[in-house]
This record gives C-alpha cells, sequence and structure tokens, in this order.
C-alpha cells in the first residue's frame, strides 16, 4: 500500500500528535506536511491529502468526509489560544478584523456575534495588519502560537471556546482528522495508537519545548487543550455546522 498523505497544522497545540507520529511505525506509513490551519484544509478539499487535521468548518466545502480519529484539537472552556482582542467591551464594537490562518476560529466568531452577543459589527477578512486596532471600537480574531502572552496586552479578551460553553454549555472541536476518501480500518487503528502514544508522552514532549515566560506550555498542553472527541464535542461539532449554515 503506498504511504497515506497527511496534512496537520504546525503549531504548538499539535505537537504531541506530531511526537507520537515521529515516534511510533506509522511515520514510515505516511507523508506528512506542516500547514497553516487553512491551507491544511485547502490541501484535503484539493485531493493533495488524504486525510487532514483541518479546522471543522471546512468540511462544508467537501462533498465527503469522514472522522477517521477518536482525538481532536478541542477545548472544554477555555482554550487559551483563540481568542478575539478588543480595546472596547464586545457590545461597542464596530469593526472585526478576521485571522487570515484560521477558517473555524473566525466562523465561530461569527457565530457568537451573532447568536450569543448579538451584534452586527463591520467583518473585515484581509486587513493589512489585521492584529491592529485601528481605533477604539476595532477588534480582531487571533489563533494559536501568535497568541501567546497577548492577553495582557488588551483590556478586553475574549476566550472564544469559554464563549461557545456559556452560549451552548457544550465543549468546542477546532479541529479533529477529517478523510476526504476511505481509510483502511487498520491504518485507522494504528494511527490512533500513535495519537494515543504522543498524548501520554506529553510530559517528556514539554520537557523539549523552549520555555515562555508569558505563557504556560504545561498547563496548556496537559490541561487547557482537550482531545479526546468525545460524544459531547461530537454533538458541538455538528452543532457548530449547523450555526455556520445560518451565517
Amino acid at each position: 500500500m503506498k504511504n497515506i498523505k497527511i496534512s496537520a497544522v504546525s503549531y504548538t497545540n499539535t505537537k504531541p500528535f506530531l511526537y507520537g507520529i515521529q515516534n511510533t511505525g506509522i511515520n514510515n506509513k505516511i507523508d506528512l506536511s506542516l500547514d497553516m490551519p487553512s491551507d491544511c484544509a485547502q490541501k484535503l478539499i484539493d485531493d493533495k491529502v488524504d486525510i487532514g487535521l483541518i479546522p471543522v468548518a471546512a468540511t462544508l466545502n467537501m462533498p465527503y468526509w469522514e472522522i477517521v480519529s477518536d482525538y481532536c484539537i478541542g477545548a472544554i472552556g477555555a482554550v487559551n489560544s483563540v481568542f478575539i482582542f478588543s480595546n472596547c467591551d464586545i457590545k461597542d464594537i464596530n469593526t472585526i478584523q478576521l485571522d487570515p490562518e484560521s477558517r473555524s476560529s473566525n466562523n465561530l466568531a461569527r457565530v457568537l456575534l451573532k447568536n450569543y452577543w448579538k451584534i452586527t459589527p463591520e467583518q473585515v477578512i484581509n486587513a493589512i495588519d489585521y492584529s491592529v486596532s485601528q481605533d477604539s471600537q476595532t477588534a480582531f480574531v487571533q489563533i494559536g502560537d501568535r497568541t501567546f502572552g497577548k492577553k495582557e496586552q488588551f483590556k478586553y479578551v475574549y476566550d472564544l471556546a469559554e464563549e461557545w460553553q456559556k452560549f451552548t454549555g457544550l465543549p468546542f472541536v477546532f479541529a479533529a482528522w477529517i478523510a476526504n476518501k476511505p481509510i483502511p480500518a487498520d491504518f485507522i487503528a494504528e494511527f490512533n495508537q500513535s495519537l494515543m502514544y504522543g498524548l501520554d508522552h506529553r510530559a517528556e514532549l514539554i520537557k523539549t519545548l523552549p520555555s515562555r515566560p508569558d505563557f504556560d506550555l504545561e498547563d496548556y498542553l496537559m490541561h487547557k487543550l482537550d482531545f479526546t472527541l468525545t460524544e459531547d464535542k461530537r454533538k458541538a461539532l455538528y452543532l457548530f455546522l449547523d450555526y455556520i449554515k445560518t451565517l
């Protein structure tokens, strides 16, 4: 059998999975590429890879997709790496600048703005510098490692996983392992074992990461992120997709 082509995001939140892949036999059966979330999704949509750890919103652009792992990038409450940063209360913003590297998080912001906060600010997709607020009533979405240590820089900070839980009572799934075609069951079983190996060895992984004085990587990887794709997370995933369809 030829190697399975896999694309995964390159953020810190994926490192436990990558550790498992790189330290188990599955590494010899795959061709792995590391990409931004939006590029990861596009590769799967364009059939350049067979499996992707993709933002769940991207599945709406796929004629066929299936979840092929028991694991995901998720959170129960605050995740501490997906935010709206603002200089004013969320109810007072006039403009929101979206993150060019994200699909799911931009859509999560849009879902919460419409259905939870019930406001309709102007949405800017391609701001020249999206992470700079042009005025006191402009906010922006930002995800991933670029948010580390940034909470103290803004008066108003909204953790989108936490706000989703307040809104729905459910956890959130940012990205899941999605295939665009049927994948052999024996490969899926071995792949799951590799991912679990990485999660079981997070303590060893954390020792290899550069320490940051402004961000607690251990708390992030051991507690803030929740990697098991539970039934509640599956329920949340499909609920989120339903909300996106109404935007």
